[in-house]
């Protein structure tokens, strides 16, 4: 039996759960990473801010690294900058979100995941509003959605994780943690899940694998016919080998003393790849 078919076996036995990152694994949002970082930058140089030197490879850190630098010296000065870069990021956000959409696999996928028993959850770097003008039924599918004005500190802090699995009621053991970028691997394994990453962003599948996945694949249907088996509902993908023919449709057991494990959240984010949020 290969790896692949060995971590299958597994994965029956043993998943409760999938938490899925938002954009680029669910959706396409062609959000204008290096325009927002590079307005970011430009807001930042108002404030007697310099970037050389200091590594600035994502929105999120770089503007709190801003505000941090400001609060030290003049707190009116980071409140100010504050409001200012969360205008200029919420309206490039909010305005992919008006011309994205989800792929057409999506609700196919979420909906076969849950009737095989599975707890869903999303988290996303996104804003709740721009995620919701994309995917305005997502409560229909999911038992929690936490985006970055939920939580404190934003993935790859595991503690965005695993504020979702509080939540879901699952251990992090038996939780499988989809994206399609290295912060999403990063997330899983840093809070304890098995994770997989999915090829439909900017992100290919060796270097996901490089990241540490534990599974990757080109799409979300590719995951749902690997997780389901013969039993996934939804088309047919040209070139999708179906890697583990089964001969009864897989059981993920449902525990009612399944009580959350603490994870520890005192880990820095690490580099990622491309600019993000």
């Amino acid at each position: 039996m290969s790896p692949r078919q060995t971590l299958y076996r597994d994965l029956a036995e043993r998943l409760h759960a999938v938490v899925f990152d938002f954009d680029g694994t669910l959706a396409r949002l062609e959000i204008d990473f290096d325009l927002m970082l590079s307005r970011i930058l430009s807001l930042a140089e108002e404030y007697d801010w310099q970037a050389e030197g200091r590594e600035v490879r994502y929105v999120l850190e770089t503007t709190a690294a801003v505000e941090a630098d400001l609060l030290a010296r003049d707190p009116d000065a980071a409140r100010n900058f504050s409001l200012r870069a969360r205008t200029i990021i919420e309206n490039i956000e909010l305005k992919s979100a008006r011309e994205a959409a989800l792929f057409s696999e999506t609700r196919p996928v979420l909906t076969a995941l849950r009737a095989h028993g599975l707890k869903l959850g999303l988290i996303t770097r996104n804003i709740k509003s721009a995620v919701r003008l994309v995917f305005p039924d997502l409560g229909d599918f999911f038992g929690t959605f936490l985006a970055r004005d939920d939580v404190v500190r934003v993935k790859p802090d595991p503690g965005h994780l695993q504020a979702a699995l509080d939540v879901l009621a699952v251990r992090p053991k038996n939780t499988l943690m989809v994206g399609d970028h290295p912060i999403d691997v990063k997330t899983g394994m840093q809070a304890g899940t098995l994770t997989a990453g999915v090829a439909s962003g900017r992100i290919g599948r060796e270097e996901l694998a490089a990241a540490g996945a534990d599974l990757t694949f080109d799409h979300l249907g590719e995951l749902a016919e690997y997780l389901l088996g013969n039993w996934w509902p939804g088309p047919s993908f040209n070139g999708m080998v179906r890697f583990v023919p089964v001969d009864q449709p897989p059981s993920f057991p449902h525990q009612d003393d399944r009580s959350p494990e603490p994870v520890p959240t005192d880990k820095p984010p690490g580099p990622g790849r491309p600019p993000r949020l």
